[in-house]
C-alpha cells in the first residue's frame, strides 16, 4: 500500500514553518542591535518597543528601507537599513531581513537585471558611438577595457535604479499585502461571529 501524499494543510503547514525557521535565523535581535559595536553610538534607541512592531506603517516602510540598502551598497546593508529605520520608525527586524535580498547567491542574477536596466537608461551602443568604433579598430586588450568600461558603467546605473525603484514597489506591494490579511481575518472574525450567533439562537 502506498503512503499517502501529505494534503495540502501540511504542505502550507511545513511551507510557513520553514519560512518561519529562516526569518528567526536571519533576523536580528534587539539584543544584537544593542551590543553591535558599530551601532555603539545609537545602540540603547534599538530596545524602543516600537522599532520592533508590525504595524501598517511600519512594514511598509522596513520593506521599502530594506530593499533600499539592499542595493545601494553591497556590503553592510543591515546596519544601513537599521540606522535608516529609527528616524522614520520603520520596522528594524524586517528592514534587516529584506536586505537578504542580495546576497551571493541572487548577485549574478541581480547583476544581469541591473546591467541590462543600466544598459537601457544609458544606450551605451547609441550614445557612445567613438567607443564602439575604437573598439573594433584596436582590439585586444583596449577592446577588453572598453567591454569592461560599459558593463561596469552599466551595472553601477542599474544598481542606483533598483535602489530607487524596488523601494517603492516594495512599499505599496506590502500595502496591499497587509491590508489582504487585515482583511482575511476581519472576515473570519465575521465568520466566526456569524457562526457563534447562529448556534446560540438554534439553541434557544
Amino acid at each position: 500500500m502506498s503512503a499517502r501524499p501529505p494534503s495540502r494543510g501540511r504542505l502550507r503547514a511545513r511551507a510557513k514553518a520553514w519560512v518561519g525557521e529562516v526569518v528567526r535565523k536571519n533576523t536580528p535581535t534587539r539584543e544584537d542591535m544593542a551590543q553591535n559595536k558599530y551601532l555603539a553610538p545609537i545602540a540603547h534607541r534599538f530596545l524602543s518597543p516600537e522599532l520592533w512592531r508590525f504595524t501598517r506603517r511600519s512594514v511598509p516602510r522596513g520593506v521599502a528601507l530594506g530593499l533600499f540598502a539592499a542595493f545601494i551598497i553591497p556590503i553592510g546593508q543591515i546596519f544601513l537599513s537599521a540606522f535608516l529605520a529609527l528616524p522614520i520608525r520603520a520596522n528594524v527586524p524586517l528592514a534587516a531581513l529584506v536586505t537578504f535580498v542580495t546576497n551571493p547567491f541572487t548577485l549574478p542574477f541581480w547583476m544581469a537585471i541591473a546591467y541590462k536596466i543600466g544598459d537601457f537608461v544609458l544606450r551605451i551602443d547609441a550614445a557612445a558611438p567613438a567607443l564602439a568604433t575604437a573598439k573594433a579598430s584596436s582590439g585586444g586588450t583596449w577592446a577588453l577595457l572598453v567591454d569592461a568600461y560599459q558593463v561596469a558603467g552599466a551595472t553601477v546605473v542599474g544598481y542606483l535604479v533598483l535602489s530607487f525603484v524596488t523601494p517603492l514597489v516594495g512599499y505599496f506591494l506590502s500595502v496591499g499585502v497587509w491590508r489582504a490579511v487585515v482583511s482575511r481575518k476581519r472576515a473570519r472574525r465575521l465568520k466566526a461571529m456569524e457562526a457563534r450567533l447562529d448556534q446560540r439562537l438554534e439553541a434557544q
